[in-house]
């Protein structure tokens, strides 16, 4: 039996179709409903209706705290049907005064901390209440001002936008992802902002630059400093975006750097790792010690003791340069407009856009409580009315079956004013009650007059904006916490700053094993070498230096002395640090100042004299500085001493041994070099003869020669027997000392 699918009735719709127009309807519900703030109030769906929940719970400044957990139950039970987890958070960011710089809800318990925001109790330990700030927000949510919509059930209503008498979305600040943008603002000083909207009320046409004469900056609820340059903070508000510097601020205490406070959301917990774990690493010599003497006095103060003689400022730009001492904040002031789009907003359009709602709020609250005062008199009069006739009232009432409609007609009443006789208490019958309508009609007029006047005049609606914000901020207000101080970016230290200058020898073993021994004293061939391996060369500096070594094909790599293991083990393989060619070993090790200089050369008898500032490489690679022949390999290095004659000693491998001028050899920065002995191309290709060492000896020094386990001297005036030009074969060595391992000049 074959079923079939009846489609009738049924609407059919290309998947194509369908998936765009669901992932656009919801993307637009992201963007609207959940993730951007409205400008009005400059809240998201979610903290407006905390907000007006609290209010219906009569949690203001004044009452007396509830439990989190009955407040969360009315929002997501009544208006935000979604989890409880993520109200409660977004109910705990209003109350951290380290997330917001003017608070909404005030929080009694655990609300977290800035080491660890989210660190705070459940909802059902914690109690809170509005803080006064939110009166702003609220206070005049019952005069008319907003729209009111229905909730997600139709049963209740809820507003819109909360009537905010201050711009909440610049004061506060706020931060959230939608479907293809988000959001950050930053947040603001309230007496600045304020400030700047008095100039902008009387200057409609007022630029960014006037603007900032009165808005400076952000200012960020756990101070800093802000060290972005006004040309960049000016630029952000021309546009809407771009990025911010902020730093920790500290001051001196003797010796001491006291931390007083930190950039925003920077937890002094994880800045206080990222320091302990420079001086771990050995990477902090100047500090001695970190210490966290934060309390409740000061939430911040963090001390850093400093060892003697070192630069302040150095060091504090280098912490500044490597841990999050100084961040970087993105500011992305897309927001959603009075139009109810969502667009990028500049300082200008922002404050003028908050204008337009407020001039309409307060608009709005002025025609109702116009409306309310004419209503009233209205009923006045008709009472009144009532009050000159009492006695033919009271007959009507007393003897007609449907007073209200004899009412309406003997005295010319309304519906709503004879309703009005007849709800009247006999007790209010009195003849002193007709002298408090008159006195309550006398004010009411005066009151409604006022009203009128100030809806027909722009200039009168302006002066009664300017009034109440200035009144909000004189209740509000409080003095900068970030101060703004212009500063060069922070530079870190340079590697060779960073580690404790100590003597070391280098030491390089055949098979490309390397350690740094303390002291120059150390005998390098006396050390322990692994089975198989033994002692290649040797180089003494300082911990702070970097050493440098030479492979084979003449590639030079470096790498920070202090960071080599100890000489105590066997050291550890310069492959596991670097990426030498394949089939390429390492030749000889070289340390010193950037000045100092070594003799280069290949085994092919060509070389130069090279400055240790121009083999210096960061790269894994290495750096090419050698021409080696295909097939030939770079030959131990030799150390040029500073500020003497010398002469260059180069042996090959059948003992011929050369002595020539050092100043017969270039120096270069990179190359094959010069001819320092002659070997024949045909004996060098063939493996007959190559270069096996070579030496600089200084003025009045002598030649150590190694062949095996003996070592032969050849002092300075013996030195003639060997000497002669440059590229010339040279002399033959003793027998028995031709086969020679090493060469080495000793003062």
């Amino acid at each position: 039996m074959q079923n079939s699918l009846n489609l009738e009735g049924v609407e059919q719709q290309a998947l194509k179709e369908y998936t765009e127009q669901a992932y656009l309807d919801y993307s637009m519900y992201v963007i609207l409903d959940r993730a951007l703030p409205q400008i009005g109030d400059g809240l998201k769906p979610v903290q407006r209706r905390i907000i007006y929940a609290m209010s219906e719970l009569g949690l203001s400044a004044t009452s007396k705290p509830k439990k989190s957990a009955r407040t969360v139950g009315d929002v997501i039970g009544k208006f935000h049907p979604h989890g409880d987890g993520a109200c409660y958070e977004a109910m705990v960011l209003m109350a951290q005064d380290f997330s917001y710089r003017y608070p909404i809800v005030i929080g009694q318990g655990n609300w977290g901390s800035t080491d660890d925001p989210k660190s705070f109790a459940a909802m059902r330990y914690t109690e809170s209440r509005l803080a006064a700030y939110a009166k702003s927000l609220l206070q005049e949510l019952g005069h008319g001002t907003v729209d009111w919509t229905a909730n997600f059930d139709g049963t209740l209503r809820e507003p819109v936008v909360l009537p905010a008498r201050l711009p909440n979305l610049l004061l506060n600040g706020t931060t959230g992802i939608a479907v293809g943008m988000s959001t950050d603002v930053p947040p603001h000083n309230l007496n600045e902002v304020a400030s700047a909207l008095v100039h902008l009320i009387d200057n409609p046409k007022a630029t960014i630059a006037q603007l900032m004469k009165h808005i400076k900056g952000p200012d960020f609820p756990t101070g800093g400093e802000l060290v972005s340059s006004s040309a960049d903070i000016k630029e952000i508000y021309a546009t809407g975006s771009g990025t911010l510097r902020l730093r920790a601020s500290y001051k001196m205490e003797g010796s001491d750097i006291v931390i007083t406070s930190l950039p925003h959301q920077i937890s002094g917990a994880k800045l206080q790792e990222q320091i302990a774990a420079q001086m771990r690493n050995k990477k902090l010599p100047q500090v001695d010690d970190l210490r966290d003497e934060s309390d409740h006095e000061e939430p911040t103060r963090l001390v850093i003791s400093k060892k003697r003689g070192v630069d302040v400022e150095q060091l504090m730009s280098h912490l500044f340069a490597t841990t999050s001492l100084e961040r970087t904040l993105r500011v992305n002031m897309n927001i959603i407009g009075l139009d109810g789009r969502p667009r990028m907003f500049t300082l200008v359009e922002m404050l003028t856009e908050w204008l337009k709602f407020r001039k309409t709020t307060v608009t709005n609250r002025l025609k109702h409580r116009l409306q309310i005062v004419t209503d009233r008199l209205h009923i006045l009069d008709g009472l009144l009315v009532a009050y000159l006739s009492i006695d033919a009232v009271i007959k009507i009432i007393r003897e007609e079956d449907e007073p209200k409609p004899v009412l309406m007609k003997r005295f010319k009443l309304s519906d709503i004013q004879a309703e009005a006789i007849l709800n009247l208490r006999l007790r209010n019958l009195a003849k002193l009650e007709e002298m408090k309508i008159r006195g309550e009609q006398d004010e009411l007029n005066a009151e409604r007059g006022d009203l009128e006047k100030t809806l027909s005049s722009a200039a009168r609606l302006k002066t009664l904006i300017k009034k109440e914000i200035i009144e909000d901020a004189s209740a509000y207000g409080d003095d900068r916490r970030t101060t703004l101080v212009e500063r060069e970016a922070a530079q870190a230290l340079d590697e060779t700053q960073l580690v404790a200058s100590e003597p070391v020898t280098v030491v390089l073993s055949q098979a490309g094993y390397a350690r740094a021994a303390k002291g120059h004293e150390i005998d390098p061939a006396t050390l322990n070498y692994r089975s198989g391996d033994n002692y290649l060369a040797a180089a003494k500096g300082r911990s702070n230096q970097l050493a440098m070594f030479i492979d084979s094909t003449g590639r030079v790599y470096s790498v920070m002395a202090g960071t080599l293991p100890s000489a105590r083990g066997q050291g550890e393989p310069l492959s596991s640090r670097f990426k030498p060619p394949d089939g390429a070993g390492f030749c000889g090790a070289m340390i010193g100042a950037n000045e100092q200089k070594y003799l280069l050369a290949s085994d092919a008898g060509y070389g130069f004299v090279a400055t240790l500032s121009d083999l210096v490489s960061r790269n894994k690679a290495g750096k090419s500085i050698l021409r080696v022949p295909q097939g030939g390999k770079a030959v131990v290095p030799a150390l040029v001493p500073v500020d003497t004659e010398c002469l260059i000693a180069a042996v090959s491998s059948l003992g011929r041994l050369l002595v020539f001028e050092m100043d017969d050899l270039p120096e270069l920065a990179k190359g094959k070099g010069n001819k320092l002995v002659n070997i024949p191309s045909k004996k060098y290709k063939d493996g007959e003869e190559k270069m096996v060492a070579a030496a600089v000896i200084p003025e009045d020094g002598s030649l150590q020669v190694q062949s095996g386990t003996r070592t032969m001297t050849i002092k300075w005036d013996d030195l003639d027997d060997y000497y002669g030009e440059r590229a010339l074969r040279g002399s033959l060595l003793p027998k028995g000392w031709r086969k020679v391992e090493r060469l080495e000049g000793v003062e």
